[in-house]
């Protein structure tokens, strides 16, 4: 999971930042001390923790430009102020934690939150503007880049489609399920059956080009999305 923290006080910055690692110690963190510096970052978070109260653009403000730029995001508002309920329940808020933390509400609340942005990510598909078409991502087997085109194989009936794109764009909207295993594949770790030093199989009988470089890091990811609630076809 990928969870941005943005307080302007660094101590409870440090402290959500801390609750966190202890909870969900394979998750990927980053703090923001103001709602400009998280846009700025151009990060897609999967959730988000935002004071409310912050010189500069506030959490309210920052909420409604990331629900712009990425309207999955599971948003949790926190603040000392109990009238700005009503505004964060207007964005969709997950949740609204009131300071001082519980640390037991807030590891209650950081549970459910991961198990929804997991249903979110299940959902989220990938845009083909030039098909007027939404692939959802389960459908998705690996992303072969062919020059200026790409060529995506799918699961349905092992259907191919191709389309003008870049490999970062597609790498950009897919999930952590995906892995770039190669310049020019990016592939889904449910779909994998068997993986050595310079390629890797999938449940269809395809073979990709795994990068020497990149095996290390791929074992690692792979392993990571086995241990936390990925499913693999092995």
């Amino acid at each position: 999971m990928y969870i941005a923290v943005v307080d302007d006080e660094k101590v409870i910055r440090e402290d959500i930042c801390k609750l966190i690692e202890k909870q969900r110690p394979e998750s990927r963190v980053e703090a923001f001390s103001t709602g400009e510096e998280l846009l700025a970052s151009q990060g897609r978070f999967d959730i988000v923790f935002l004071d409310i109260q912050m010189d500069g653009m506030n959490g309210i403000e920052a909420a409604r430009s990331l629900r712009e730029r990425q309207d999955e995001i599971v948003l949790i508002f926190i603040t000392g102020i109990k009238e700005y309920v009503f505004d964060a329940f207007d964005l969709y808020a997950f949740q609204y934690l009131l300071k001082p933390l519980d640390e037991k509400k807030f590891a209650e609340v950081l549970d459910r939150a991961v198990k929804e942005a997991g249903r979110k990510k299940e959902k989220r598909g990938i845009f083909i503007k030039a098909r007027n078409l939404t692939l959802a991502q389960t459908d998705i087997l690996y992303i072969e880049s062919r020059g200026k085109k790409v060529e995506i194989h799918t699961a349905r009936d092992e259907e191919s489609i191709e389309i003008y794109a870049a490999m970062d764009e597609l790498e950009g909207q897919l999930g952590e399920g995906f892995y770039r295993c190669h310049r020019a594949y990016i592939v889904n770790m449910a779909y994998i059956t068997e993986y050595g030093g310079d390629s890797i199989l999938l449940t269809n009988g395809d073979k990709v080009y795994l990068a020497k470089r990149k095996y290390g890091d791929f074992v690692k990811a792979y392993m990571w999305h086995l241990q936390n609630g990925g499913v693999s076809s092995v």
